[in-house]
Order: structure tokens, then sequence, then C-alpha cells
């Protein structure tokens, strides 16, 4: 028995087959997260680098505050100014102003950027830790993290990544 190609049910599967097809395809097309981890770990990081993380990891439980950029409060770009004060780096205050003036990369090493958004305008930054990781200030009534990356809500947001520290 063949299928009657001209019968509007059949036009109807093959449309939605088409359209299954398409969205499955975009999701395999959607940009990821990109990161390179060295294989002997933090031994090959810069002194910048690793200065940034222990910072960064001394500022897990450090509570939220909007426009925070010290150890009694936290905001995203806070967290990314205190960490490369102490590295002796200086970045812009906000995370528009890091993604727009600090150097992008295409893979994102330990102790670089990670910026979040919609289209190009960054509202979120961390700093990623390395095995997938990052450290982030994630907002009110919250305290700095460290969240895994491979999740959906990361990789829809991801605008791009920095990398200032040498």
């Amino acid at each position: 028995m063949r299928a009657d190609t001209r019968h509007p049910a059949f036009r109807c599967l093959a449309l939605l087959a088409t359209w299954l097809c398409l969205v499955v395809l975009a999701g395999c097309a959607s940009r990821g997260i990109a990161t390179h981890d060295t294989a002997s770990g933090q031994a090959d990081l810069s002194i910048e680098r690793a200065l940034i993380l222990a910072s960064a990891q001394q500022a897990l439980g450090i509570p939220y505050r909007f426009g925070g950029n010290t150890p009694e409060g936290l905001d995203c770009s806070g967290l990314v100014q205190m960490t490369y004060r102490a590295a002796g780096i200086r970045v812009p205050r906000t995370a528009a102003e890091q993604f727009r003036e600090l150097p992008s990369v295409d893979e994102a090493r330990p102790g670089d950027l990670l910026f979040f958004g919609s289209r190009s305008k960054a509202t979120h930054v961390g700093i990623y830790q390395g095995d997938r990781q990052m450290i982030h200030a994630p907002g009110r009534g919250r305290e700095v993290v460290s969240v895994p990356l491979d999740i959906s809500y990361w990789q829809d947001r991801f605008l791009g990544a920095a990398g200032p520290a040498p």
C-alpha cells in the first residue's frame, strides 16, 4: 500500500517531521561554552590567574550586594573587579563594560571571564574556575557560589568569554 502524498494528513506529518528535524539541528548548532583546561591542572597557570582563582574561591559564601565589590558584599561584576584587583589587574566596573572593553577569547581558561545576557548585552559575568565550573555572585538573597556550566540556563544565555589576565 502506497501513501497518498497529496493527502492533507500526509502533508501535515511531513511538515511536522521537517520542523522537528530543524529544531534538533538548531539545538546542535547552538553556541556552547568552549573551555580549555590544562592537562596538569592549575600548575600551568600564570601567577595572576592563580591569584584570581584563589581570591574567587575565598569569596565563596560572601553575600550578594548590588554594587558591592568588597568582602562585605559583591555583585557579579564586583566579584570580578575584586578578584582581578587582587592580581593587580584593573577591569571596568559593570558586566556590560567588561564585555565590551576586555579582550575576547574563543576558549575560556581558568581565570577568564564568562559573560551572559540577551543578544549582545551582557547582564551577568562569572569567573571560569576550570573543570566546567564557574564562580559567580548570582543575585539578591544569595551568596557567591560555584556552579556547573553544563546546564541549559547558562548555555542559552552565553555571550562570550574574555581573557584579560596573562
